[in-house]
C-alpha cells in the first residue's frame, strides 16, 4: 500500500514539470531498430517526447538532468499478452459470482501500476470483464498511472468455448448468452461481435481458436471455430481496423486461425512443421507466454488451486510451450513478446527474456520482440519502441547489459512514460 500512495505522489508530482526539458545522460543506450548499443549519449525530453538523441553528455543549463551514466538504458518495453484486471489465484473462480466491476476496476489499479514500474510502458490487453476498457481510457487521460493499454475488451467464444463466460456455472447462472457477451455461433453473430467489441471501445479482436488450460471444460486443445467464422471476424475486424488475435494450443485450431486471417497466434502449443510453415506463409506472429506455461504446470502441482478439471490440462501443456517456441524460432517463425501476465503475477513479465534466451533467442532479438515488433504490431512502430526524435518519450534504464545478462530484465531500475518518471 505505501508503495501505491508513493506512486500516486510522485504521478501528481510529475505532472507539474512535464513542461521543462529533460536530459537523460545514458551511459550505455540500446538502438532497438539496429541491435547494436551506443556509448555516451544524451536523450533529450520535452513533456511527452524525445526531440533529440545527442552524442556526449551534454550537460543542461536549465532543465532537469538524470544521471544513468552507469546504466544500459532502452526503449520501453511492450507486451503483447496481458490480463490486466485480474491475477489469477486460488479464488479467481467463486470471485467471478462474487465481485463486481467496481471491485475488479480497483484490483486492475494495482495491476497497471506494477506493470508500468516494471518496465513495461505499453500491453496489449487480451480479454476481461470490459473493465480493461475503462482502464485503458482513464490512464490515457492522465487519471491514474498504468502502461498504454491495447486492448480486446471481452474475448469471443463459442458456446462452451474457452472465453464463455458462463463455462463451469450452475445451470441458473449458464442463460444464453451471444454477441454481445462474446458468444459467437454463426456468420451473423461473428460479425455482430466484432462490431460490439468496436463499439465498446476496443483496439484488438481475440478469439478463442481452440479450449484453453483454465477454462473449466474437457478439452484444452480442440478447435472452436470453423474456418467460415474466423474468416468473418477477421475480414469484419479489417472493416474497422483492427487485427485478430487467436488463443490457441491445438493444431486443427491454428491451421483455421492463420488461414481465415488473424495476425497473432497466443500460446501455440501444440504447433506442427506444417502450421509453422503456414505462419510463415501468412506473416502471422506466434507470441508464446512461455512464463504462463511453466507457472500452470506448477500451481497444478498444489491441491485445490485450480478445479480439478483444469489440472490434467496445466500438466500437460505448461511444460510444452518453450519447447514449441524453440522449434518455431529455428524454422523462421516471426516472434512477438508476450507473457499472459494475469496467469501469474503481474510485474514478474520480465522472466519470459529469460526463458526465450533459454530456449535459443539472442538476447537482443529477444529485445527486440518486445519492442520494434511489438510496436509494429500495434501500428505505433514511428511512436514507441526506439529512442528516437519524435518518438513518445518511453525510456528504461537497468543494471547491466542485458546481452550478456538478459535476467537484469528483471530489474527495471528507471522508468519514464510520456515524458514522465515513475522510477528512478
Amino acid at each position: 500500500m505505501k508503495k501505491i500512495v508513493l506512486l500516486f505522489i510522485a504521478f501528481i508530482f510529475m505532472q507539474n514539470i512535464t513542461a521543462q526539458t529533460t536530459y537523460i545522460l545514458c551511459g550505455k543506450l540500446i538502438d532497438t531498430k539496429s541491435g547494436k548499443i551506443n556509448t555516451k549519449k544524451t536523450i533529450v525530453v520535452q513533456e511527452n517526447k524525445i526531440i533529440d538523441v545527442l552524442d556526449g553528455y551534454v550537460m543542461p543549463k536549465s532543465g532537469i538532468s538524470i544521471d544513468l551514466r552507469d546504466k544500459v538504458v532502452m526503449a520501453g518495453l511492450i507486451d503483447m499478452h496481458v490480463h490486466i484486471e485480474q491475477e489469477y489465484d486460488g479464488k479467481t473462480r467463486i470471485n467471478n459470482y462474487i465481485l463486481n466491476e467496481s471491485d475488479i476496476a480497483f484490483k486492475s489499479v494495482g495491476y497497471a501500476q506494477i506493470t508500468l514500474l516494471n518496465g513495461f510502458t505499453s500491453v496489449r490487453d487480451l480479454g476481461g470483464t470490459g473493465v480493461n476498457i475503462s482502464l485503458k481510457k482513464a490512464i490515457k487521460a492522465g487519471i491514474i498511472p498504468g502502461p498504454r493499454v491495447f486492448t480486446a475488451g471481452k474475448s469471443l467464444a463459442t458456446t462452451g468455448g474457452h472465453a464463455d463466460p458462463t463455462n463451469g456455472s450452475s445451470r441458473k447462472f449458464i442463460g444464453d448468452p451471444g454477441p454481445k457477451e462474446g458468444v459467437v455461433n454463426s456468420l451473423e453473430d461473428a460479425k455482430k461481435a466484432v462490431r460490439q467489441r468496436y463499439k465498446n471501445g476496443a483496439d484488438w479482436i481475440k478469439i478463442t481458436a481452440t479450449g484453453g488450460v483454465l477454462s473449466v471444460a474437457k478439452s484444452g486443445d480442440n478447435p472452436q471455430f470453423t474456418i467460415e467464422e474466423v474468416k468473418e471476424i477477421c475480414q469484419t475486424a479489417k472493416d474497422y481496423g483492427m487485427h485478430v488475435a487467436a488463443h490457441a494450443h491445438g493444431d486443427e485450431g491454428m491451421q483455421r486461425a492463420i488461414i481465415g486471417g488473424v495476425k497473432t497466434i497466443e500460446h501455440g502449443t501444440h504447433m506442427s512443421d506444417e502450421t509453422m510453415e503456414l505462419m510463415k506463409k501468412y506473416d502471422a506472429y506466434l507470441v508464446p507466454t512461455i512464463t504462463a506455461g511453466k507457472e500452470v504446470a506448477e500451481k497444478a502441482k498444489i491441491d485445490g488451486f485450480y478445479p480439478a478439471i483444469v489440472v490434467p490440462k496445466a500438466l500437460a501443456v505448461g511444460p510444452q510451450i518453450q519447447g514449441t517456441f524453440e522449434k518455431a524460432y529455428k524454422k523462421g517463425v516471426k516472434i512477438a513478446f508476450g507473457t499472459d501476465a494475469g496467469v501469474y503475477p503481474h510485474g514478474d513479465n520480465g522472466k519470459e527474456f529469460a526463458f526465450m534466451v533459454e530456449a535459443g533467442m539472442p538476447e537482443m532479438e529477444a529485445i527486440q520482440s518486445a519492442t520494434i515488433t511489438n510496436a509494429m504490431l500495434l501500428q505505433m512502430e514511428n511512436e514507441i519502441g526506439q529512442v528516437k526524435k519524435g518518438f513518445f518519450a518511453d525510456i528504461i534504464a537497468v543494471n547491466e547489459d542485458p546481452t550478456k545478462n538478459i535476467s537484469t530484465m528483471e530489474n527495471v531500475v528507471f522508468v519514464m512514460k510520456n515524458g514522465v518518471i515513475y522510477k528512478k
